[in-house]
C-alpha cells in the first residue's frame, strides 16, 4: 500500500504562484509514475501533469504547460507541483496519484493510488 498526503494549497491571487507538495509513505519502491489531477467544482477530474519516479521525464496538460512544473524528490518521497502565472481557471481541488507503471499517464485507471486533494483558490 502507498499513502499519499498532499499540501500546499491555499488562496493565490491571478498571477501569484504555490507549490503544492505531495509525500508519499508506505510501499513507495512500487512507484514508476507520479502524476497531479485537478478537480473543479461540476467539471470532471482532469490531469495535470506526470513525472517518471526514477528518470524525472515529465508530462503535462497543454493548459498548464509553460507555467506549471513536475518535480520530485527521491529521497524524501515526495513529488512537487510548482504553479506560477496562475489563473481563475486553475481553481480546484489538486490530487496527486501514484502508479506502478508509467503508460497512458492522462488516464486515470492508470494509477493505483491517491491522495484526498487540497484546495488551490485563484482570485482575479
Amino acid at each position: 500500500q502507498v499513502l499519499l498526503v498532499e499540501s500546499g494549497g491555499g488562496l493565490q491571487q491571478a498571477g501569484g504562484s504555490l507549490r503544492l507538495s505531495c509525500a508519499a509513505s508506505g510501499r513507495t519502491d512500487r512507484i514508476k509514475t507520479m502524476g497531479w489531477f485537478r478537480q473543479a467544482p461540476g467539471k470532471e477530474r482532469e490531469f495535470v501533469a506526470a513525472i517518471s519516479w526514477s528518470g524525472g521525464t515529465a508530462y503535462y496538460a497543454d493548459s498548464v504547460k509553460g507555467r506549471f512544473t513536475i518535480s520530485r524528490d527521491n529521497a524524501k518521497n515526495t513529488a512537487y507541483l510548482q504553479m506560477n502565472s496562475l489563473a481563475p481557471e486553475d481553481a480546484a481541488v489538486y490530487s496527486c496519484a501514484a502508479a506502478s507503471q508509467w503508460g497512458l499517464l492522462q488516464r486515470r485507471s492508470l494509477y493505483d493510488y491517491w491522495g484526498q486533494g487540497t484546495q488551490v483558490t485563484v482570485s482575479s
